[in-house]
């Protein structure tokens, strides 16, 4: 009955006329393959509709529904003659990819919580940001095996087809110490009709890390993340890219590597998520722009007085505050777009950290960028023991559509700024993937856009403290003598703080004491009116 449905459906789709597409191309290739390989789209509401059983029994046991489908095409290759070659129901191997999965929890696998459950072998809607890709390399998508002895019936023909399924290894499927089933004899696989995929493993990583890499949460909960490896195959390699967001479905494994167990997905499908746009200014700020209407200046000249009140005083680091809301309304996740790079040049490096740490965490990609990794990707050996390259995503790469706040850029050494120079000029940085080290035949390089805002400081007084020689400087000339000229013109603004760490002002001194003794006291009304929240939307 359920092959009748698969039937029907198959009809009523669409997903017949394009079997039959699929099967024309194989026949005009003239050329006896292992597997032939065919992708079923399935729409879980509409089987569902048709028929309940059928629909149930593909979302929760989807490998072996895929062998309903099987059956089914089969049967439609020999009635129709589509494929000459075909000479077995084994050879047909089926890759069912769901449209979607009901909106409902039990399909949601998520990557924070626990248990992990990677023993049902069904469907599951997961989502996660990709933090690591390693480059694409070839599996074994099915094999033919023939017996040795020469008088066994199996000696020939097309009896031992092995074909990889979800979670197997490339030893599951081929391997040199598979038995004969009539005689015993070992098996012997017939290598020129072995067929190759596509394979990619990739890293990805719960979305709520983007919160725990902004340096400072309002969020008091606490919670475990963990990277999971994905697997793409064939037609989905190279279809992710790294830093971007996705959700997947796919269904669990686990792979043994040795001793080690690792968690899995093998993806069916995968769709980019895109960024919210819904845009909400609460009444408060409308009231305000209609207030200042008249002037072309008054309403950003008060949105930039009275921002990151919580921090400082309104009516304090006016400049600064302005040029951090010019950059951050310019964040944004297209190609080609303008970038606000802002370098701040003061001898007051606590306050200012705090301002620009305050300020990145209003955006949902705003990193702060740890001293002890990499701003840039970085390349390394697969832990899965391949011994393949792997492109880790750093920073930069993290704060795609955002801002990355990489702290004082005198702590960082020549070759580092360097690389941020040629970064700010193109917005491009390339990974070298040595060939020999990595298991590959050629050197690769491979180009990672990079597509944020940068933010940093330059602390004047570690500047003077260098013993270095320094020029006579006329009035108003500043020493910047800790940076290289270069690395300066890369920033898109250069803002000089005007406050010595000697001479703060009264009311800056005055709030810094009232917040070291009562962190969470709302200290100007302002702050009640225009709140964190309020900017943030």
């Amino acid at each position: 009955k359920m092959r009748e449905i698969a039937l029907v459906y198959l009809d009523r789709s669409g997903g017949l006329q394009k079997f039959v597409h699929d099967c024309k191309k194989y026949n005009d290739s003239k050329q006896s393959y292992a597997v032939y390989r065919f992708i079923i789209s399935i729409n879980p509401s509409d089987i569902a509709e048709l028929d309940a059983t059928l629909g149930n029994y593909i979302l929760h046991n989807p490998i072996q529904a895929a062998q309903i489908f099987q059956s089914v095409c089969f049967i439609a290759v020999k009635t129709l003659s589509l494929i000459e070659q075909l000479q077995t129901e084994a050879q047909i191997s089926i890759l069912l990819k769901p449209t979607h999965l009901p909106p409902l929890p039990s399909y949601v696998l998520s990557l924070s919580a626990f248990p992990f459950n990677y023993t049902s072998q069904r469907f599951y809607m997961s989502e996660g940001v990709v933090i690591a890709m390693g480059t694409v390399t070839k599996y074994t998508q099915g094999a033919r095996f023939l017996c040795t002895e020469e008088t066994c019936p199996f000696s020939e023909g097309f009896r031992y087809i092995r074909v990889h399924l979800p979670g197997a290894t490339e030893s599951a499927t081929v391997r040199n110490d598979f038995v004969c089933s009539l005689c015993s004899s070992p098996l012997q696989e017939d290598m020129k009709f072995r067929v190759l995929g596509d394979k990619q493993m990739v890293e990805m990583i719960d979305a709520k890390i983007l919160n725990a890499l902004k340096g400072y949460s309002n969020d008091k909960s606490h919670f475990r993340i963990q990277a999971f490896t994905v697997f793409l195959r064939d037609e989905l390699a190279n279809k992710m890219k790294i830093g971007d967001h996705y959700k997947i479905i796919g269904i669990p494994a686990c792979v043994q590597n040795g001793l080690q167990a690792t968690a899995c997905i093998e993806v069916n499908s995968i769709q980019l998520c895109k960024p919210s746009g819904s845009s909400f200014v609460s009444d408060n700020f409308k009231h305000l722009l209609s207030l200042t209407s008249s002037s072309c200046w008054r309403f950003t000249a008060i949105l930039a007085n009275i921002f990151a009140s919580q921090i400082v005083p309104p009516g304090t680091y006016n400049t600064l505050k302005l040029a951090i809301l010019l950059s951050l309304v310019q964040t944004c996740e297209k190609e080609n777009t303008d970038y606000l790079d802002l370098l701040i040049v003061t001898s007051d490096t606590l306050v200012i950290d705090r301002v620009l740490n305050y300020s990145i965490c209003l955006l949902p990609r705003g990193i702060r960028h740890p001293p002890c990794s990499e701003i840039f990707p970085s390349v390394s050996k697969d832990k899965h023991g391949t011994g393949r390259a792997s492109i880790q995503a750093c920073s930069a790469v993290l704060a795609k559509g955002g801002i990355c706040y990489i702290g004082d850029l005198s702590s960082y050494k020549k070759d580092k700024l360097e690389l941020l120079q040629s970064v700010l000029e193109s917005r491009m940085t390339t990974v070298f993937i040595p060939g020999k080290k990595y298991g590959e035949e050629a050197d690769q390089q491979v180009t990672v856009s990079v597509q944020t805002n940068f933010w940093s400081f330059v602390d004047v007084d570690s500047s003077s403290k260098k013993p270095t020689h320094k020029d006579n400087f006329l009035i108003g000339q500043m020493d910047m003598s800790l940076i290289p000229p270069n690395i300066v013109d890369g920033f898109g603004l250069l803002i000089y703080n005007e406050f010595p760490s000697c001479k703060l002002s009264s009311p800056l001194v005055h709030h810094i004491l009232k917040k070291a003794i009562n962190p969470e006291a709302m200290l100007y009304k302002v702050s009640q009116q225009f709140r964190t929240q309020d900017y943030e939307e």
